[in-house]
């Protein structure tokens, strides 16, 4: 079967490569979505492999949709896919609206970990946000528990906004 077309514009750093995402990196996002250690502070709960195909088809039409959304994380060195990261608008009904404000999200595989690739990746998105999407402001919804994150965060410029809830949980908004 032949494979789909790819909306997703590749960008390069000097151990990744993030692309579009493919049929055959379910197997890989399942295993990244489904480990409980990575999950624990992105709703806290597993995914199924159903659940990880449906995020997968999901990807390509954020960008079909917006003009944006989440890339592919490759490492070079090994050609597997480790993790996801972009731009989306999920339309979350929360408080204070993030209408306007693409939100970014990233998600590495547990043994990708602290090797700095989630802030080189942030940086290269950022860099494409900002030649693309122009002057805008982009939001981070992050777990109050979860320092990694927070720190990459901060590291990448954005500034706490405000703390307030989600489906029933605590959350920090985090603005650049």
């Amino acid at each position: 079967m032949p494979a789909g077309i790819d909306p997703v514009p590749p960008l390069e750093t000097a151990r990744l490569r993030l692309r579009g995402h493919r049929a055959d990196d379910h197997d890989a996002l399942l295993a990244i979505w489904s480990d409980p250690v990575v999950v624990r502070y992105i709703g806290g709960r597993p995914s199924t492999r159903q659940e990880a195909w449906l995020r997968l088809l999901r990807y390509p039409g954020l960008w079909c949709v917006l003009g944006y959304g989440y890339w592919a994380i490759e490492e070079k060195s090994s050609g597997r896919c480790i993790g996801d990261i972009g731009y989306a608008d999920f339309r979350r009904e929360i408080e204070p609206s993030l209408e306007g404000m693409p939100e970014l999200g990233w998600v590495l595989a547990a043994d990708s970990h602290g090797k700095g690739y989630a802030s080189e990746a942030l940086a290269a998105v950022l860099a494409w946000g900002q030649a693309h999407l122009g002057d805008h402001t982009a939001v981070c919804i992050i777990d109050p528990d979860n320092a990694a994150s927070i720190r990459l965060a901060e590291k990448a410029g954005f500034a706490l906004r405000q703390q307030t809830t989600y489906m029933g949980d605590p959350v920090l908004l985090f603005t650049r």
